[in-house]
């Protein structure tokens, strides 16, 4: 989709959120290509899909992605991944990805997607990683042209269940000064805990690079230690399940007391972002334990508590998601206003892998864009 489907906005009204300025900092390649795009390239590499047209395919992708399994939930990334093996199709993807979020208001976005699953047509790890940076490259050349500013980095992500890791953090390594700006551990959480990843883990510290892992979205709070204390983490993928670590203490009318465990008052006195995706916790059950609508997720528990929250989308494609969407959800189910909206945006913002002086421009314009809104 290169234009959003229809104006998100806030319960009461006010600017569509589509033109407000956001930043997506969770946000995976292969979970955003186009449907159209994914039938036109299915069928020059003889993939077979469930069905034959754009709209049809969507249907598809998404109620499989919405039956509150992260097993289920994956296997859609089976088609994307499958046209996602050359060059030509690899380019194309990035290049209309950065489109598709520039007409989701976004002006910074951080991409991550996993070079090791995109070689069976021939192309190594690096020819992967270049394809995307030309495809993204191409992204913001054409939105220049239009006037539109937008800022994208790659974040390379390793799969836990593979043995890949340090191959994966020395390749980030090697092309941080051509758009790549982080480095993710990815795929199931439980029993492949972060620690097995020590080398690739131990190589990024010593060479003062940007570490994001996901946790505490198919596991707990052991998998959120290990990103922690492992992957020396500065953001959370996901992260909810964080809550697990705040209890009630004490009700006294409309007043709670709560209590923060050891692992969440570290990640919040810190200010570790919490790279949360709503619909995603709630398709995936990462919120299970809590209910079974937008309203039972933790999101607000914790932007209260003053954790650091900042709104993803995950995976566009399978939840039939946008930024705009996830914000006007949230503001529905939380009376939020335009100033919580911006706080995410901010928190965002300063959570993003780029230099201080980038950060501080990124909120600039944050701000002026939402009090011109």
């Amino acid at each position: 989709m290169s234009a959003p489907d229809q104006e998100y906005r806030l319960p009461n009204g006010g600017p569509s959120i589509a033109l407000l300025p956001k930043v997506s900092l969770h946000d995976h390649l292969d979970g955003g290509v186009r449907p159209e795009t994914l039938v036109e390239l299915a069928d020059e590499v003889g993939l077979a899909l469930p069905a034959a047209d754009a709209p049809s395919l969507a249907a598809w992708i998404e109620a499989r992605c919405d039956s509150g399994s992260l097993v289920s939930y994956l296997e859609p990334f089976d088609l994307t991944v499958g046209v996602m093996q050359t060059e030509s199709g690899l380019r194309r993807i990035a290049h209309e990805f950065v489109l598709d979020l520039a007409a989701d208001g976004v002006i910074h976005g951080e991409i991550r997607w996993a070079p090791e699953q995109h070689t069976r047509s021939g192309l190594s790890i690096d020819q992967a990683v270049e394809a995307v940076q030309a495809g993204l490259d191409d992204g913001v050349a054409d939105l220049a042209e239009r006037g539109h500013v937008i800022t994208i980095g790659q974040i390379l992500s390793a799969l836990r269940t593979e043995g890949r890791s340090l191959e994966i953090a020395e390749l980030a390594l090697r092309h941080r000064e051509r758009g790549v700006v982080a480095f993710d551990l990815a795929g199931a959480e439980n029993g492949f805990p972060a620690a097995a990843h020590s080398e690739a883990f131990d190589l990024l510290a010593r060479e003062f690079f940007p570490v994001t892992v996901h946790a505490g979205e198919a596991d707990g709070l052991d998998s959120i230690k290990g990103a922690l204390l492992d992957g020396r983490a500065l953001r959370l993928g996901h992260g909810v399940r964080l809550a697990e670590d705040v209890s009630v203490l004490e009700r006294d009318g409309d007043n709670t007391t709560v209590g923060l465990g050891p692992v969440a008052s570290w990640v919040r006195d810190r200010e570790v972002a919490l790279e949360l995706s709503p619909s995603s916790n709630l398709q995936t059950g990462a919120i299970a334990q809590w209910g079974t609508e937008l309203y039972d997720h933790p999101f607000d528990v914790l932007y209260q508590l003053g954790f650091r929250v900042t709104v993803n989308t995950d995976n566009r494609l399978m939840s039939g998601t946008s930024l705009s969407r996830e914000l006007a959800l949230l503001a529905q189910a939380f009376d939020y206003d335009l100033a919580d909206l911006e706080r995410f945006q901010l928190s965002a913002a300063a959570s993003a892998f780029l230099p201080l002086e980038d950060r501080d421009i990124l909120a600039d314009r944050i701000v002026d864009g939402f009090e011109r809104a």
